[in-house]
């Protein structure tokens, strides 16, 4: 039975298509079917300028005069003309509709039609046999967008471009624009939702009659009605018209945000409010939005973090109570949305540590079942919200390990990045996977660019690990040469990396089979500039030292023309008498046998990972260094220091600098407070 009415509905289609031979167009339009693979379809090229006939028959004609249209004048005679002669089709139409003392009619039997439709051009034919009432129109260009949706990109330009030839399209709109005047607000809403979708040039006659509509009885939307309309301007570009017509909405939202009851309506209008909102506007937004917080689904609140990036707003109240709501259903997210969440927290700078936490254990969960891209995508999100996964990077090493030949080029350098950047210590596992990339970095060095080279090299170098094959190839003269072309924009960058490199080669020492060097003339200047004392920093410490003898400060060094340190003590050792040093004639003490040097190191808290003391990459790599030069390094955070009370601040740097100078009643506060 079921087989019997699909093949009877599948010949009505195909005879709708193909049996009727009164439009010579269709056999033409199927001879464009061997080439269609290779044709790209703007709307600019397949549409015509639906208008009148005399003017608007070529695009070329299409441009629109923003006056005409800008305007709140009359609507042209013709036009009140054809309206007049379609009163009588609205009455008509009304008639059919449900009465008070009637139960509802059986519904129009063209509608039932155009349900069975399964392409424009089937809309189109059915128009054709049985002319569309008024209310009927938008509903033809709703089914044609609606039959578009989930065809292959290929199949949709296709048929785009059929329903474009077809002489039946141009009829549709005009009819379309005629009667717009007609038509309710949710008909116009979406008339012209359909038209955008469907690829009506923006331009054009029709698309421009039906925006000014929209503003001349804007006050008449109901909020279904605003919502389709925002969502819609959400993918147009800027003319007076669309100007226009979003500046008037900005009003009418504000007026009715008090009656809005629907969340997806909300969201739709803060995204076409957008950046440009006054900031008492998006506030009045944010408390509707929290007034509705309960009502949100998981979809909303995914939804609503989207949407505050949309509108360059942050609201951390709303934030969380999205995050919570994503915690608590993340198993049903899919990749993509997820994906987009934190990209989103990305943007606006929000991190919270459960719902990071919470989406690194669920995609360390789905490790095996997503690909390597997948994974290293939320990676690379993680590098860059400076949070560390523990769990998700532990998990995916030994998946390098079992298998490196998997890794492109591009998710090699994504990986080195990651890692390198992010300091984890991947303990037993650090040099079977460092070896692991390696070789497949090993494999990619004739297709790599120089300043690929350049970053795997960097990157290998902020992780300690220095093969031989990628450092003789970026180092060779002829490689060297293409950096001299290095736009302006990207020098500093390359000379930093350089200057690492040179660091590492001069201070790790590597055993190489050759020795190398970083030539001078892509080192650059090291010392760009000086930053500036930090204050709380350098009165606590004066304060530390006043009671210290044999105890020197120097601020602001530069060691190794490199690295900026923002504070050296160095404390002279009293362990040798002039009896004892006299007995060593002729040599003489290095500074580092005869002096304890400790370099206070204050970093913003962009140099920390997340929600931990562990110091990211750069900021590693300047400690390793500084205690191979003989420092004892003393890390601290600039958030930390400012938190800490004036009157407390000496007594909390002295416990970090001088733990030894500690009672035994003040260690475990200062422990607490370093941790």
């Amino acid at each position: 039975m079921f087989q019997s009415v699909w093949v009877t509905e599948e010949v009505i289609r195909w005879s709708l298509r193909f049996c009727s031979r009164r439009y010579p167009w269709k056999q033409r339009s199927f001879l464009v079917t061997s080439s269609i693979k290779d044709t790209s379809l703007p709307s600019q090229q397949l549409a015509h300028s639906w208008g009148t006939k005399q003017s608007y028959t070529r695009l070329s004609s299409s441009l629109v005069s923003s006056v005409r249209f800008y305007s709140q004048g009359t609507i042209h005679n013709e036009e009140l003309e054809e309206k007049e002669r379609l009163s009588s089709a609205v009455a008509e139409s009304s008639l059919t509709a449900e009465t008070p003392s009637e139960p509802r009619q059986r519904r129009s039997p063209f509608l039932d039609h155009l349900q069975r439709c399964r392409s424009p051009c089937d809309v189109l034919d059915l128009t054709c046999q049985t002319s569309p009432t008024v209310r009927q129109v938008s509903n033809c260009l709703s089914q044609m967008w609606a039959t578009t949706k989930k065809m292959s990109d290929e199949q949709r330009r296709y048929e785009l471009q059929l329903m474009f030839e077809h002489p039946a399209f141009e009829k549709l709109l005009q009819k379309a624009m005629k009667s717009v005047g007609q038509m309710r607000s949710e008909d116009i809403a979406y008339s012209l939702l359909g038209m955008v979708k469907l690829g009506v040039p923006q331009s054009s006659r029709v698309v421009q009659t039906f925006l000014r509509n929209c503003q001349e009885k804007l006050n008449d939307f109901d909020e279904k009605s605003l919502s389709v309309v925002a969502s819609c301007l959400e993918h147009m570009k800027g003319s007076p018209n669309v100007g226009a017509l979003k500046d008037g909405m900005r009003l009418v939202v504000e007026a009715r945000l008090p009656r809005i009851k629907n969340v997806m309506t909300l969201q739709i209008m803060m995204r076409l409010l957008g950046k440009d909102a006054p900031l008492d506007l998006k506030r009045k937004l944010e408390g509707k939005a929290l007034s509705m917080a309960d009502q949100f689904s998981l979809p909303n609140t995914q939804y609503m973090i989207t949407t505050m990036t949309t509108m360059g707003f942050y609201s951390k109240p709303l934030l969380d109570i999205c995050s919570k709501k994503i915690i608590e259903n993340i198993n049903g997210i899919p990749f993509n949305r997820l994906y987009t969440v934190l990209q989103s927290c990305r943007e606006l700078h929000y991190r919270d540590v459960d719902l990071l936490t919470g989406i690194s254990d669920y995609v360390t969960s789905m490790i095996d079942i997503w690909s390597n891209k997948q994974v290293i995508l939320f990676l690379s999100l993680f590098e860059n919200l400076v949070f560390c996964p523990a769990a998700l990077m532990e998990a995916f090493a030994e998946k390098v390990i079992d298998n490196p030949e998997a890794l492109t080029l591009k998710d090699l350098l994504c990986l080195l990045k990651v890692y390198s950047y992010l300091n984890y210590d991947l303990q037993h596992h650090r040099q079977q996977f460092l070896d692991s990339l390696s070789r497949a970095l090993d494999s990619y060095l004739p297709k790599m660019s120089s300043y690929e080279l350049l970053k795997a090299v960097y990157y290998l170098c902020l992780l300690g690990h220095f093969p031989s094959a990628p450092l003789e190839k970026l180092l060779q003269s002829s490689t060297l040469e293409l950096f001299s072309s290095t736009a302006p924009k990207f020098l500093q960058s390359q000379e930093r990396m350089f200057q690492t490199v040179h660091l590492c080669l001069s201070l790790d020492r590597p055993v190489l089979p050759l020795p190398l060097t970083v030539p001078p003339s892509v080192l650059g200047d090291p010392v760009s500039r000086i930053p500036s004392v930090n204050p709380h920093l350098s009165q606590a410490l004066q304060s530390i030292l006043e009671d210290l003898a044999d105890t020197v400060l120097q601020e602001m060094v530069v060691v190794e023309n490199s690295y900026f340190v923002d504070a050296v003590i160095t404390k002279l050792l009293p362990n040798q008498t002039e009896t004892e040093e006299s007995s060593f004639a002729g040599e003489e003490c290095s500074p580092a046998e005869s002096s304890q040097r400790i370099a206070v190191i204050c970093a913003p808290y962009s140099g920390f990972c997340y929600g931990t003391s562990n110091p990211r990459g750069p900021l590693a790599i300047k400690i390793r260094h500084l205690k191979i030069l003989g420092y004892n390094p003393v890390l601290l955070s600039e958030q930390q220091l400012k938190s800490e009370p004036e009157e407390k601040r000496a007594d909390f740097l002295r416990g970090r600098i001088f733990p030894e100078h500690l009672t035994s009643d003040a260690r475990p506060k200062v422990e607490q407070l370093g941790s």
